[in-house]
Parts: C-alpha cells; structure tokens; sequence
C-alpha cells in the first residue's frame, strides 16, 4: 500500500513538473523572437519562423511515423486529415505568423498577456457556437482579463512605442485564431490521441511555412548571405533553441504532464507562463517592469483562472 501510494505521488509530481516545464518553455518563445530580431541581422518573421519549423519537423515526422508499442493506431479517415490540415494550417502556422510578427513591434511581456487572453475567447466562442448562456462570475472574470490587458497595452501606450496599436492587433489576432484551434483540438486529440495529434499539425504547419518562405523570399533557403557570419550564427542557435526547447519539448512535457496530473492543474500551471516571460524579458531584454503592467498581468491570470476551472 505504501509503494502505491509512494508510486502515485512521485507521478504526481512528476507531472506537476512537467507541465512545470512545458509552461517555461512557451513562455520563453517571445524571449526568444525577441533576440533573434535584436541579432543584427535583419529577419524577417518567416525567416525566422522556417528556421524554427525546420529544425522541428524532424522530431515531429519522427513521432508521426514511430510504431506504436500498443497495438497500431487506425489510420485517419478522410475527413480526420481535412480536420487536422485545417487545425495545422490555424494553430500552428498562421496564428504562429501573426504572433511573429507583432513581435516586431511590442515588448514580449505584452504579447504574452494578449496572447494568453485565448481561453477567454475559448469561453465566447463555444457559449457563441452552443448558444449557452455564461455564468455571471465567468462575465465578471473575463472583464477582468480584458481589464488587465488594456492596463497593460495603456502602460506601452504612455511609452509612445512605434506600431504598438499594429503588434497588438497582430497578436490579438493570432490569440482569437488559436483559440478556435484549441476548440477543435479537443476532439481530435481524444480520436488519435495528443502526441499523435501534435506532430500532425505540427508537421502541416512546418510544410505550411517553408512554402510560405520560398514564395516570398525564393529557392535559397535562408536569405541571411549578406550579413556578417557571427550574426547568421546566432540567428541560427536561437533557432535551433526555439524550436526544441520553445517547441519540441514543451509540446510533450505538456502531453505528458496532462496525462499524470490532468488537464485542469496543468492549465492552471500554465498561468505561470506570463510572470515567467516578464521575467526573463526583465533578465535577457532589459524590459522593465513596472506596477501596472505586474496589475493587469495579475488580473489577466486571475481572470484566466476562473475562466479555466469554469470550462473544466
């Protein structure tokens, strides 16, 4: 009895630490962005966006083609690979493209609170599409989320920052985007299963991207051959770093967590990724933290919160 309950704590914790981690990761993408775009090179935001695909579709083909120790998954129908085209197409690269490019104009602490307003549209849209009513504390903690974001985004505003209205839009754009993908990828990943689900879309998005690239930039793969070879160099391992500790590995650490602890803790975990990127953006961008954005950030994730356990 005490080696099974011995057993089930350390998985406990073990997935308390996973989602731990799968959190730090994502949070830690915009950093990420953000010093690419400060290498001195001048890259673009799909430039930099192959890259991370690039380096990532090889772990995700590999998880898509390994064999199952179970018994051999069925393969999709039809309609299962439209679905999962679509949701790759939405989650993974456009939502993806937009957030890469309001990164270009606002700070990463801001784009992490707008970003993380997803779950509130999440709430919307699915009381929108099911004609359900919402609860009147969902209304007043969602008024909060957006309470908090508007402190945030008036706090940038009073720093005058160039194309700050733009970057929000673009990242606004890209959290209602995804959240229409996170309303899809629940039924999906229940049918094929998370991981199986993930390199999926993830590997429509990577296909997604590099196209995009070679429309808009040609056949040479990276156009960086006109800066100086230390500058493509650290482009690269930012990169590289993105796409396995900012993609890959938070993907499954999350997967992995939810199946140990469930999906309510660990999202409620992922509320940790704002205060973690405010941090790091402090630390590695030199971005300043002040009352009112640590105010609306804390409304944000107050309202998330609720808004998380009341979906639950």
């Amino acid at each position: 009895m005490l080696t099974k309950a011995y057993s089930e704590q350390r998985n406990l914790v073990t997935g308390y630490g996973l989602a731990a981690l799968g959190a730090l990761g994502f949070s830690a993408k915009a950093i990420i962005i953000k010093l690419a775009y400060a290498a001195g090179a001048e890259v673009d935001a799909i430039t930099l966006m192959a890259l991370r695909m690039l380096f990532a579709l090889p772990f995700f083909v590999l998880v898509a083609v390994w064999p199952n120790k179970k018994p051999p998954a069925s393969p999709l129908e039809k309609k299962q690979w439209g679905i999962v085209i679509v949701l790759g197409l939405t989650g993974y690269y456009i939502a993806s493209y937009l957030d890469f490019l309001g990164l270009q104009y606002i700070s990463a602490g801001l784009e992490r609170v707008i970003i993380f307003l997803y779950p509130t549209f999440v709430v919307l849209f699915s009381a929108l599409v099911n004609r359900r009513r919402i609860a009147a504390h969902v209304v007043f903690a969602l008024g909060l989320s957006y309470i908090g974001t508007m402190l945030v985004f008036i706090e940038h505003l009073s720093a005058a920052s160039s194309g700050l209205v733009l970057g929000s839009g673009l990242v606004l754009g890209s959290a209602v985007i995804f959240s229409w993908f996170v309303m899809g990828s629940g039924v999906m990943t229940q049918r094929i299963g998370s991981a199986r689900f993930t390199a999926y879309t993830m590997t429509v998005a990577s296909v997604a991207t590099l196209v995009h690239f070679s429309f808009q930039h040609g056949v040479r793969l990276i156009q960086l051959t006109s800066f100086h070879y230390s500058e493509r160099g650290h482009v690269f391992k930012l990169a590289l770093i993105m796409a396995v500790f900012s993609t890959v590995l938070p993907a499954f650490f999350m997967n992995a967590g939810i199946r140990r602890i469930g999906a309510g803790p660990a999202s409620i975990i992922s509320t940790t990724g704002p205060i973690a990127t405010l941090l790091l953006a402090y630390v590695l961008l030199g971005e300043a933290i002040t009352p009112a954005q640590v105010g609306g950030t804390f409304f944000v994730l107050a309202g998330v919160y609720v808004v998380s356990r009341a979906k639950k």
